[in-house]
């Protein structure tokens, strides 16, 4: 099955599931849909099993992701263990020729405040930047017009903060934990919601 029809299928039973909900708890290590060549999901009646246990366990025992992926594998057997990559540290150097830009573009991200190394360090998100406004300079957009984008991050990331704070204040035992797990899915919901918005505008632009 598509990852639309395991939607249909569940929306019945759990009016509140979204698709970013279900992506959301894929990476988080629960379910592990095959993929297809062309790298579309593929779920199977085992995997939306999987998915209701999950979400009857939220919705009726509110117990953290953590808890549920133990029970989990009393009743459907451990998954098989994620391979976590090693963690990127580049130096200044690596990180221009990984990215494929030049030294004046990465000093630009630095002023506008785009990027910033860790102990002299770039971790995998600063690559992530400089590869995207590596690409972005090709249609002559470059550090200094995306201030912007910048500004509407951080605005979506206060909204993240402003959602978490009461579960930090509480300091009860796993509220760490449910606070990351909450801000995860948060920011893959404004993440779409982000994506649906800019489509939207581009097809006024057009005229569609």
């Amino acid at each position: 099955m598509s990852i639309g029809e395991v939607l249909a299928l569940l929306q019945g039973e759990f009016p509140d599931v979204t698709i970013s909900k279900i992506r959301f708890l894929e990476g988080e290590g629960l379910i592990e849909p095959e993929r297809s060549p062309s790298g579309y999901r593929k779920f199977t009646h085992l995997h939306v099993e999987q998915l209701r246990f999950i979400l009857t366990e939220q919705r009726d025992h509110y117990l953290p992701l953590r808890v549920i992926k133990d029970r989990m594998a009393e009743s459907f057997g451990r998954p098989r263990a994620v391979q976590h990559k090693q963690e990127t540290r580049l130096s200044r150097a690596e990180l221009i020729e990984a990215a494929g830009i030049d030294e004046e573009t990465l000093t630009d991200l630095e002023d506008y405040g785009l990027l910033a190394p860790v102990a002299r360090r770039y971790d995998e998100e600063a690559l992530n930047v400089a590869r995207s406004v590596g690409a972005l300079a090709r249609f002559g957009l470059h550090p200094r017009h995306l201030r912007a984008v910048k500004a509407a991050a951080e605005r979506e990331c206060g909204l993240v903060e402003q959602t978490v704070a009461p579960i930090l204040k509480r300091r009860a035992p796993g509220a760490i934990g449910e606070a990351d797990e909450v801000a995860r899915e948060l920011s893959a919901l404004l993440l779409d919601l982000h994506a649906a918005l800019v489509r939207t505008g581009i097809r006024s632009v057009l005229g569609r």
